[in-house]
């Protein structure tokens, strides 16, 4: 038991100068010691007892810091040390306890990272895996648009499934395809946290069981997309060069190589052989990350010639006109709404797939070359279905076509080119 000391006032303890631990009174153990200008509060207690060197139990002593004096005063210090006391009273070790309450208060802090946080680190990796430009940006909007609005600023620790899935539910049924997505997306977000330590517990993003009870599963019904009748294919392209801009350029192109859109948007000059007439796509665009050799024909080599001093070699072919970047799905989406809505006007039927009464669209041309190629020539299904970059089932035989079918696939596309060619329309 410390020994008792006498009760100093405040103005006796703004006295103290001198080196050394000076007991104050009030408390059992409040001291102030003093060193040079430091002076601090010290509360000396014995909170249980410990192993000596020799083995035995001895009471355990403790300097307990309160804090420097005099920013905390005489009046606050004895407080302190009352409630110090109380602990010690209560079996509970002040220093352990303190130590304790920072670490919980280290690991909370840690899982009060915002989901926003989170996103953007996994976005950042994603930048760094995926290789189409598209699928990154699609990342960033659809939780911008949908996700950020409700949850971006919520520590990812206190999301539930419920929170999902109310955000999700707007949309589940009319954009269900874009809300799958966005799900995926939230789920591999989740997984980052999990693996930081910033959450715990279930995936709340997690179908299987989780949310897959409170949004339900949709019939799907799977649909090509629709495409163009071959024998009206020339009448489009008539009426597409009769529009401006970079837009129609790229959407002949694609139709003219037969190619996929996001191919065509992130066409380069470096990729175009002009003097052998071929368009060589890296792996690293391709869907089945092989590389592709398109052969151009007389029309299409024409139209990289018509743009080409519009741009730098560096550049993509088809740049947005605002940004200089790649084009979206969106701007060929919306140049064949306008072609189909002039042709309405003016007493047409417009741009419609007749199987499936909907608008065409720009994918929809790789089915239109592939029904021409079956129905109005005799080249092998090999040598289409390779035009069209699909992987064929025998990887010997793909690599065959390749090479020793190039010139085939070069005869094919000029009679496409032929086939498309407007002049044939007027003659």
């Amino acid at each position: 038991m410390p020994k008792k000391s006498k009760e100093l006032s405040a103005l006796s303890v703004a006295k103290i100068k001198a080196t050394g631990r000076h007991s104050v009174g009030g408390v059992d153990g409040l001291c102030l010691n003093v060193k040079g200008n430091s002076r601090v509060w010290i509360l000396r207690a014995v909170v249980g007892k410990r192993l000596d060197k020799d083995g035995e139990l001895k009471p355990h002593r403790r300097d307990i810091g309160l804090g420097p004096y005099p920013e905390i005063s005489l009046a606050e210090a004895r407080v302190k040390a009352t409630e110090l006391r109380q602990q010690i009273r209560s079996s509970i070790d002040p220093v352990a306890y303190k130590q304790e309450q920072l670490e919980k208060l280290k690991v909370q802090k840690l899982r009060d990272r915002t989901f926003l946080e989170c996103a953007k680190v996994v976005i950042a990796n994603k930048t760094r895996e995926l290789k189409n430009e598209k699928h990154i940006a699609q990342w960033t909007s659809t939780l911008e648009t949908y996700i950020y609005p409700a949850l971006g600023n919520r520590s990812i620790s206190t999301i539930t499934k419920v929170d999902i899935a109310e955000v999700l539910q707007p949309i589940w049924i009319e954009k269900n395809e874009t809300a799958k997505r966005i799900r995926g997306r939230i789920e591999t977000i989740f997984d980052y946290a999990k693996a930081m330590g910033y959450f715990e517990g279930v995936n709340p993003a997690e179908w299987k069981g989780n949310l897959e009870p409170i949004l339900g599963n949709l019939k799907q019904e799977s649909r090509p997309h629709p495409s163009l009748p071959y024998e009206q294919v020339a009448e489009f392209i008539q009426h597409l060069r009769q529009k401006k801009g970079i837009s129609p350029k790229a959407l002949e192109f694609a139709i003219l190589t037969a190619c996929r859109s996001g191919e065509v948007f992130g066409a380069t000059w470096k990729e175009i052989d002009l003097k052998n007439k071929i368009w060589i796509i890296p792996k690293e665009r391709m869907k089945a990350e092989k590389e592709h050799r398109v052969p151009l024909s007389l029309e299409a080599i024409n139209l990289l010639k018509s743009i080409q001093e519009y741009t730098q070699p560096q550049d993509f072919i088809f740049p947005a006109p605002r940004n200089g970047q790649m084009l979206s799905d969106m701007s060929l989406t919306t140049l064949i709404k306008h072609m189909h809505e002039q042709k309405i006007k003016e007493n047409y039927l417009g741009y419609i797939d007749p199987k499936q009464n909907r608008v065409i669209t720009t994918h929809g041309f790789r089915s239109t070359f592939r029904d021409w190629s079956a129905d109005k020539t005799d080249y092998p299904r090999e040598v289409c279905e390779h035009v069209l970059a699909h992987k064929l089932p025998d990887e010997v035989e793909a690599a065959y076509l390749r090479g020793a079918y190039l010139e085939k696939r070069k005869a094919l596309m000029a009679d496409w080119a032929n086939f498309c060619n407007v002049q044939k329309l007027i003659e």
